[in-house]
């Protein structure tokens, strides 16, 4: 056989590799919400369907008609079963469930029951606002065995962000039946708070997740429960022990 041209060759690995970065680009894409449905910095409005949305979800006492209280959103995870939110969300775990997607009496990705809780001690013994970040494990409450990360995806966790890191939250208010969304820059309220400015982000918005270039960077809560007034709100920092946490749900001990 003939020697293969080697401008030939280079010139089919180049095309491979367009192709790949292109299938990067799409499959970002479809995390990212519209540009022209975005409102502006402190501004919030009802979130559109996007899938950053489907992967935030409302907390629920025991069933969809029990009202929603809380806020959770869904992190990578090995076993692709592991949400984030507030610690102070999960003070009754065993009749918890979560409802990704919600949104107007629907939950299209189905009802999640907690398996398992993963809370700092410093929370449990002494309810630390700087330890409020909690994560949980989840199966469907249906008895199905499909895993919630494959329905909806899931956002990575990271830490270490600067102190005016730009965040955009979701979330929903207990009188609502849709997500809200607003972005906005924060700023440190101490060296283990974060604080922002979002109106409109009122009870049952406790553990939105606050997302730093489409990770999570936080959860509503910490100081004053997450905030007192609809207009200003906290989220502990992610810091070492918050890291440990997400570790121990998501990394498989298989």
């Amino acid at each position: 056989m003939l020697p293969r041209p080697a401008h030939r060759a280079r010139t089919r690995r180049a095309s491979r590799i367009l192709l790949a970065l292109a299938a990067m680009a799409a499959l970002v894409s479809v995390d990212l919400p519209d540009a022209a449905a975005v409102p502006p910095l402190g501004v919030t409005a009802e979130a559109g369907s996007d899938r950053a949305a489907d992967r935030v979800g409302a907390l629920f006492a025991g069933t969809l008609d029990g009202g929603h209280f809380c806020t959770a959103a869904v992190v990578h995870s090995d076993d692709r079963n592991v949400i984030a939110t507030a610690a102070h969300c999960l003070d009754d775990p065993d009749t918890t469930v979560f409802a990704p997607g919600y949104r107007d009496g629907r939950a299209p990705y189905g009802v999640w029951k907690l398996t398992g809780v993963h809370i700092a001690p410093d929370w449990t013994d002494g309810r630390d606002p700087d330890e409020d970040i909690a994560f949980a494990t989840v199966a469907a409450a249906d008895g199905g065995t499909g895993r919630i990360e494959d329905a909806v995806g899931g956002f990575p966790v990271a830490a270490e962000q600067p102190d005016d890191v730009t965040v955009t939250i979701l979330g929903y208010p207990a009188t609502d039946g849709a997500p809200l969304r607003c972005a906005n820059t924060t700023s440190l309220f101490s060296q283990t708070q974060r604080r922002i400015d979002c109106p409109d982000l009122s009870g049952g918005t406790s553990g939105s997740p606050w997302l730093a270039n489409g990770a999570l960077a936080g959860v509503l809560g910490g100081h004053e429960g997450g905030g007192t007034v609809p207009e200003v709100s906290y989220s502990a920092v992610m810091d070492d022990q918050a890291l440990e946490l997400y570790r121990e749900a998501a990394v498989s001990a298989r």
